[in-house]
């Protein structure tokens, strides 16, 4: 799995992968070279999450695309998925790995602070997730980070760094270049007609 722990992280999001289109649109993601996918849905409907994630992580695994759950270690769990992104505020990371195992992937939302990001990867995490960098349409209140954070962060951890909030094929070379190993995208690919040239176009970005 560590090999897809660079490049294009990709997450879903429910406004803009309503039901059934959520299969293709993320299937088309990983054609354009997406390395791997987060499920993400803030409703409250327990039960589609679960079918939805289900038959998110057929696809993924036809695919050989690692595919991560966003804040819910149960569904992580009961799906057996590979792995789980938490909040600062979303559960352990130590109950993760407990209920997950040690061949998971975990990575931490660590916003702009770095000391939060050494915290985690001593911890055990997988990656650590640092932004928004740019304007979010997704979490437009979220903190903004500077891209030079990722340098500071690069230079102190030996884990993968996610940059996450805001990013485009044109503004996403900057945070590779700064330390970035991933760029987390949401509306910049499953926002777009075409996700599959969306994705690509992110991907290219690596080589």
């Amino acid at each position: 799995m560590s090999a897809a722990l660079h490049g294009l992280y990709a997450i879903t999001d429910r406004s803009l992968t309503p039901d059934d289109q959520l299969i293709p649109a993320v299937a088309a993601a990983i054609q354009g070279g997406a390395k791997i996918i987060q499920y993400r849905d803030k409703s409250d409907d327990a039960q589609r999450r679960q079918w939805e994630a289900q038959d998110l992580l057929n696809l993924c695994r036809a695919l050989n695309t690692p595919l991560l759950i966003n804040d819910n270690i149960e569904l992580a769990a009961a799906i057996g998925a590979d792995g789980v992104h938490l909040g600062q505020q979303d559960g352990e990371l130590q109950s993760a790995r407990t209920l997950l195992g040690d061949d998971a992937i975990i990575g931490i939302t660590c916003h702009d602070n770095v000391d939060l990001a050494i915290a985690a990867e001593r911890g055990g995490a997988n990656y650590v997730a640092f932004g928004r960098f740019f304007s979010s349409k997704i979490k437009p209140e979220a903190p903004p980070a500077d891209p030079a954070l990722l340098t500071t962060a690069r230079e102190q951890l030996t884990v993968p760094i996610v940059a996450i909030g805001g990013i485009t094929p044109e503004n996403g070379a900057q945070l590779i270049s700064a330390g970035a190993d991933m760029v987390a995208v949401i509306n910049g690919v499953f926002g777009e007609a075409d996700i599959s040239a969306a994705a690509q176009r992110f991907a290219t970005l690596f080589k």
